[in-house]
């Protein structure tokens, strides 16, 4: 992109004016799908359609499949049902994949149309794998051989064509099932006459086309090759996954986990409807809403104890802030042990044991320091004693629910990352109020 995005974003939005809306499509058009895509998307709704229009029709396929899918969206519903034969003109199988989903079912045939046989029988096969799974994902595009080439065969191979983030040959028997892989820096000088499947790595990764996309673009990433080998359950070759797709898929799992955590999807645009994002964020702030009223029904359950002992009011919120930052430290480890498949039942009494005592030191530590704080603030060294017992409890409470609740609810299938937050800052609010106020009770009246 020629200039900083904020400058741009501030030159489109001044310039409204279809000549300077011109000027500015042009001047993109050196710049990366991606970065457009990133434009569009950071700006309010009207200027993004004047953009849009402005834009090439060659570039718009490339465009929408960068973006997210409600700004994505946005630019499809406006577009006139007459301009779709041209932009969709040289669409293939995986710009087709990632647009299915936003595309209404009239568009998605005439798509459909537009790819030639290969590219058709390219989107069955993939279609056949939900899009969480690899085999969704594939390129078929590698270099694929069969085991009795030679390397004059893969050098005449490689010099037709190479495809981007291809560092491997990957040989197969006669029914198509992969059986080794051959780096190409090992093709170059050696000697024409020998047999490829001698030149073979001694063991590549494999991953299956059932395998969950996250898992399998982690093994893409942590392998040293350009890309994998797919293969389905007979061992028979699909396509392959390169780091570029697998660093896609991690980043989107990793965006998507984010926005889970304020109750949120990570496809929605910045400038949606008012209406449209008061929708979506509602079912959260009532989900919180509930759990609020649940913890101030047990602060109630104290009310005599609070009207007698102000003091217990003022600090009740140190005790909520401290085991919640605790809980949520753990939750993140654990939310992020489970998306990489470090969690099993395995480890998890050892990784309990772990976070308790982690808990049990940091709980010592605070409770002290809070104590000693309310002890020379209130004059009180029963309400010091009150709070350092409070503060250690709930940190402890914290921690064994900072790894049971998201192991429980990935057995559920509930995303922990998305209720782990609201029901942990409701477990260690409830500890910590009834805690705190029932050694109140006990200790100070």
């Amino acid at each position: 992109m020629a200039e900083p995005l904020p400058t741009l974003i501030e030159e489109v939005v001044a310039d409204k004016k279809k000549d300077d809306m011109e000027s500015v499509a042009e001047s993109l058009l050196g710049a990366e799908s991606i970065e457009i895509a990133t434009l569009l998307e950071s700006l309010p709704v009207g200027d993004r359609l004047l953009l849009w229009n402005a834009l090439p029709d060659d570039r718009k396929i490339d465009v929408l499949v960068e973006m997210r899918s409600d700004p994505r969206e946005v630019l499809i519903s406006a577009t006139e049902d007459h301009q779709w034969s041209k932009i969709l003109t040289g669409i293939d199988a995986e710009d087709l994949l990632e647009l299915m989903d936003s595309l209404p079912s009239k568009l998605m045939e005439l798509a459909y149309q537009a790819l030639d046989d290969q590219q058709q029988g390219y989107f069955r096969d993939a279609t056949q794998y939900p899009d969480e799974q690899v085999g969704h994902w594939i390129r078929r595009d590698g270099l694929t051989m069969p085991l009795n080439a030679k390397v004059r065969d893969g050098l005449r191979r490689i010099r037709r064509n190479v495809p981007m983030h291809c560092d491997t040959i990957f040989l197969v028997n006669r029914s198509g099932q992969f059986s080794a892989a051959v780096k190409l820096t090992r093709v170059f000088g050696a000697p024409e006459h020998l047999p490829l499947v001698e030149l073979t790595e001694e063991f590549i990764p494999v991953i299956k086309g059932t395998d969950d996309s996250t898992s399998g673009s982690l093994q893409v990433q942590r392998s040293g090759y350009a890309a994998l080998p797919v293969v389905d359950d007979n061992n028979k070759l699909l396509g392959r996954l390169d780091i570029l797709g697998a660093s896609e898929l991690v980043n989107e799992d990793y965006e998507r986990q984010v926005m889970a955590t304020a109750g949120m999807d990570e496809d929605e645009d910045l400038f949606a409807p008012v209406a449209k994002s008061a929708r979506n964020r509602a079912l959260w702030l009532g989900i919180n809403l509930l759990t609020a009223f649940l913890a101030s029904w047990f602060i109630g359950l104290f009310e005599a104890t609070l009207q007698q002992v102000v003091a217990l009011a003022v600090l009740m919120p140190v005790v909520a802030s401290m085991g919640g930052i605790a809980g949520s430290q753990t939750l993140t480890l654990i939310v992020r042990g489970l998306a990489l498949g470090q969690v099993t039942g395995a480890n998890l009494k050892a990784l309990m044991t772990k976070e308790l005592k982690v808990g049990g030191v940091n709980g010592v530590i605070w409770a002290l320091v809070i104590g000693i704080v309310a002890f020379f603030w209130f004059s009180d060294p029963l309400l010091g004693v009150v709070i350092c017992l409070a503060i250690f409890l709930n940190i402890l409470a914290a921690a064994l629910a900072g790894v049971l609740l998201p192991v429980v609810l990935d057995k559920l299938k509930i995303d922990p990352a998305l209720s782990g937050s609201v029901i942990l800052t409701t477990v260690t609010d409830i500890v910590g109020f009834v805690a705190f106020l029932g050694l109140g009770s006990l200790f100070l009246l």
